[in-house]
């Protein structure tokens, strides 16, 4: 492998799972907990839930690229949790012999993940439709389930957290390469989908091909300025008749979070995220949240 193709994929690995430095310390995780396991600390994954009147649709959240169903969630899944929603979360893309990291494999299989435990979440319910919030490649990927697998039918709204809808161009991702150690040759074979997200490739051309979205689900996007990982972060922006598109700092001029942070922990981001999935009872949202 020449240098600068090693380098090349040292900095996608990186930009692609800057959110696992964050979970390195999480249990492995072998397969998708089904709705029945028992519920996390903060009142989610509980196969028990009832879906309240005013909050119909439970919501399933999709980690990103090197996260897990539990680290990636820490903020929001309360956040949801306390105003009446359902909320469930998934583990997807394991890789064999990387056991602390997920979203490592080919997206399309992922897909069929999600297609299989979005069926679980809706038996155990008792629902029709869910509503899908994911971070990072877990923004997109959903894109793939509602295109390829019916999932149309099965959702009623996507949200994006700093989705890598239509890939990254790793500018200026270089420097980044100091933050994990480089792996080199194994980038393709340890995690396929990295390299699917990278702007360009032969994944998301049949993916956004066609259009970006597919009738009947509403989407939403929440991109900040201060993107690192999805860059430009224009790139996640969607296209279509039933599409809103955040700019965070649109909303507040001094929100500085980047790639990892508006998917961790920004109130803002959350905001959002609450207005996107009940509409009719959005309110502003301001510097404070």
């Amino acid at each position: 492998m020449t240098p600068v193709r090693k380098r090349a994929l040292r900095s996608a690995v990186v930009a692609l799972t800057a959110c696992a430095v964050t979970g390195l310390t999480a249990p492995p995780a072998t397969a998708s907990a089904p709705p029945a396991a028992p519920a996390s600390a903060g009142g989610w994954n509980d196969g028990s839930c009832e879906p309240a009147p005013e909050h119909p649709r439970p919501v399933v959240l999709v980690h990103g690229t090197g996260g897990n169903r539990i680290d990636n969630w820490l903020g929001l899944a309360p956040y949801l949790v306390q105003r009446g929603y359902c909320v469930y979360s998934l583990d997807y893309g394991q890789r064999p012999g990387v056991p602390l990291v997920n979203g490592l494999g080919p997206i399309e299989e992922s897909a069929e993940q999600l297609d299989v435990y979005v069926d679980e979440v809706l038996a155990a319910t008792g629902s029709r439709e869910v509503d899908i919030v994911g971070h990072s490649q877990g923004g997109m990927m959903p894109r793939q389930y509602l295109k390829f697998h019916g999932g149309a039918e099965k959702v009623n709204a996507l949200v994006g957290i700093a989705p890598s809808n239509h890939g990254t161009s790793l500018s200026g991702l270089s420097a980044l390469a100091d933050l994990i150690p480089p792996v080199g040759d194994t980038v393709e074979d340890l995690g396929p989908s990295l390299m699917q997200q990278r702007e360009g490739s032969d994944f998301l051309r049949r993916l956004n091909e066609g259009g970006d979205t597919v009738p009947g689900v509403a989407y939403t996007v929440i991109a900040t300025r201060y993107d690192q990982v999805v860059t430009p972060y224009q790139s996640q922006f969607l296209k279509g008749p039933d599409v809103k598109n955040v700019l965070l700092q649109d909303l507040c001029p001094a929100n500085v979070s980047e790639h990892v942070a508006v998917g961790l922990a920004d109130r803002m981001a959350f905001h959002e995220v609450a207005n996107a999935l009940d509409p009719a009872r959005a309110t502003p949202t301001t510097c404070t949240g």
